[in-house]
């Protein structure tokens, strides 16, 4: 059985500090109305903590984005165009990675943004989820010139402005252990992933202004999965030194 007594452990430290622990939620690879998306939903009206849904633009179908369009503490986040794998068979599997011309990326991308922005009343904003949390360079320094104003993947970041004019806040704790089972990865190990990152902010080994991050993917999810994270977010919503964030606050309102 999992010790979440460390997770309160490490938030009674930046309670000690006088300091507050933000965390932040984005869930991946929506595209389809399935019985997943509806419990994503569900789970996130039950837990009430704002969700960043990162949606693929080229598969999605109009049942899911009017799903989506209806939960008022839900934002839409680009997922790259079609989320389909562009790189060499030895690469590691990136669709907007350097393998490709920038500009053709970018043309894809701004049918993407198009798409959504049809699809969408208004929970759209303009920020790029690349797909297999990889990008290329070049890309990255012409997303602002394209409209984007927010970049997220995995991992503690490097900067948070990679390029004038965009603003780059990453996940931290992906709950699927895609070299593995690709199932859950288990209590133990999402607890660790969330307690080092938080302990690395608070000591200084990592952007303490950077919010740490929960990664969900709501189509791969068994029945452990969905206890967790509907458990972690209890956990930390009751503890005065944390904090949820929403993507408005991280990225600004949007258009």
């Amino acid at each position: 059985m999992a010790d979440w007594t460390l997770l309160t452990d490490e938030l009674d430290r930046w309670a000690d500090s006088g300091r507050a622990a933000a965390l932040w939620w984005r869930d991946d690879d929506a595209a389809r109305a399935v019985p997943a998306l509806d419990r994503l939903l569900a789970t996130r009206a039950e837990t009430g903590a704002p969700l960043a849904l990162a949606v693929i633009p080229a598969t999605l179908e109009d049942a899911a984005a009017g799903r989506i369009d209806d939960d008022a503490d839900t934002a839409v986040l680009q997922h790259g165009y079609a989320h389909r794998n562009h790189a060499a068979p030895d690469a590691r599997k990136a669709e907007l990675g350097p393998g490709r011309r920038a500009a053709d990326v970018l043309d894809e991308l701004a049918t993407g943004r198009q798409r959504l922005a049809a699809a969408f009343r208004k929970r759209v904003m303009p920020v790029l989820v690349p797909p297999w949390n990889r990008v290329a360079g070049a890309v990255v320094g012409r997303l602002a010139g394209a409209g984007f104003t927010g970049l997220s993947a995995y991992g503690r970041r490097e900067s948070a402005r990679p390029a004038p004019g965009l603003n780059q806040v990453n996940t931290h704790v992906d709950i699927i252990d895609w070299r593995g089972s690709r199932g859950f990865v288990g209590d133990d190990a999402a607890l660790a992933l969330a307690i080092a990152h938080l302990r690395a902010r608070r000591a200084g080994e990592a952007d303490a202004d950077e919010p740490t991050g929960l990664l969900t993917h709501h189509l791969v999810h068994d029945d452990a999965a969905w206890r967790f994270v509907a458990a972690f977010i209890a956990a930390t919503k009751a503890h005065p030194a944390a904090r949820w964030l929403s993507p408005a606050d991280l990225f600004g309102a949007g258009p």
